[in-house]
């Protein structure tokens, strides 16, 4: 491991705080590494580990997604342009596009061939975040419990 890199490492271990990375190339979201406390709770756990899950899924979700996506918009391209008599390259080698309103029919077309896989994505989204604010609620109720009720006195 690079000096540089262990640096970052140690950083990482002391500090309190989630980090949030740079965006995916296949998903285009900034994956977050989470802090784990010493002293999480059940519920600290149980709100962190959903965070987790649920950024997985849709880092799922959207590298499938943005995949299928890229590889149909090829196929769209290649075979209008074939039935043009165009090729994939230009006369000066550029490669060759169409233009915003033949991709405006892919874009269309794409969207209303995954209508239903957005919908149910967009269905269980709103039951993750619902879950997950419902825990971030309990976790901040459970805080200023724990602040507010008297401290136990240890005996020696």
């Amino acid at each position: 491991m690079a000096q540089s890199d262990w640096g970052l490492r140690q950083q990482w271990v002391k500090s309190c705080h989630d980090w949030i990375g740079p965006p995916d190339k296949h998903s285009n979201l900034r994956p977050v590494h989470f802090h784990v406390p010493e002293d999480e709770s059940a519920a600290e756990q149980k709100l962190r580990e959903l965070r987790q899950e649920t950024q997985e899924w849709n880092q799922q979700f959207w590298a499938n997604q943005n995949v299928t996506f890229r590889k149909e918009k090829e196929e769209f391209i290649h075979s209008r342009l074939k039935a043009k008599g165009l090729g994939l390259r230009t006369e000066s080698g550029q490669k060759a596009t169409l233009n915003a309103e033949e991709m405006a029919d892919f874009y269309k077309e794409f969207l209303s061939k995954n209508f239903q896989k957005h919908m149910h994505y967009n269905r269980d989204w709103y039951k993750r975040n619902f879950a997950i604010t419902f825990f971030m609620g309990r976790v901040a109720l459970e805080r200023v419990w724990n602040k507010l009720r008297p401290k136990q006195k240890t005996s020696s």
